[in-house]
């Protein structure tokens, strides 16, 4: 399959590493490349499978053809089931059999070198701290999170650019979003983490940070890194409504 490597990861760590590239890149194409995903899933095409990489990317292709095959496959027809129910139940639908797939591959490389009970217990709790892929695609992983009403109004202060701090009110003519602190702030960087640590990026699946700049989508109201989503703190200033590349492309399906 075009953009797979060989690769053999040999210790927890590795799988682990492995694993969350992979998972990267199907949360990708189920979000920020959407479009395109729905688009190559076509049902009138042969039984394709969504892959996800160690390098990030990811890709529908046909299912591998020899056997059996190096690596446990992903779920097979998944463009059979596009036109049969809502865009979003079927973007859900991918994304568990994702997970499952995810996990099959992990604890393959874990059978294959021969992980013991402690090296499978800690690679289970290393991916058990991750949401999943149904949970980032879903919501259901920022739901879970119990979040404050607002941050008190200091909180604008606390960015170079006057820009609104993550978790309170947008103005009425710009996005929220959330950028670096000022050295001078480290005192309130605690609190930051602490209200949003559990916020994850619509994305990449990955954790709040504070020192990294933020934008949320004004429809889907999902938090994204402006790396994943190339908007930067300069051109935030001129958003006046944010919309995350899913809710950009989405579209009246037929």
């Amino acid at each position: 399959m075009d953009g797979s490597q060989p690769y053999n990861p040999r210790t927890v760590e590795e799988v682990f590493r492995d694993f969350k590239s992979r998972r990267a890149g199907i949360i990708k194409a189920l979000t920020t490349d959407v479009e395109e995903f729905y688009q190559q899933c076509d049902p009138e095409k042969e039984n394709l499978c969504l892959y996800g990489f160690p390098n990030e990317q990811w890709e529908v292709n046909l299912p591998a053809e020899e056997v059996p095959p190096e690596l446990p496959e992903p779920a097979l027809g998944i463009n059979f089931a596009r036109d049969g129910m809502p865009e979003k139940d079927w973007l859900a639908l991918v994304a568990v059999h994702g997970d499952a797939w995810l996990l099959s591959v992990a604890f393959y490389f874990g059978a294959r070198f021969g992980f013991d009970k402690a090296d499978r217990k800690r690679l289970f709790n290393m991916i058990n701290d991750l949401p999943t892929i149904f949970e980032v695609v879903s919501g259901a992983a920022k739901k879970q999170v119990k979040e404050k009403s607002t941050v008190s109004n200091h909180s604008s202060s606390k960015s170079k650019s006057n820009s609104k701090a993550k978790g309170s009110e947008p103005p009425a003519k710009f996005p929220k979003v959330s950028t670096p602190k000022d050295d001078d702030d480290e005192g309130l960087d605690d609190e930051d983490e602490e209200e949003h640590g559990d916020t994850l990026c619509g994305s990449c699946g990955e954790n709040y940070a504070s020192d990294e700049f933020w934008i949320c989508c004004d429809i889907c109201e999902k938090w994204f890194h402006g790396s994943c989503v190339k908007i930067t703190p300069a051109r935030a200033e001129h958003i006046k409504q944010y919309k995350c590349p899913a809710c950009t492309n989405k579209r009246a399906r037929p």
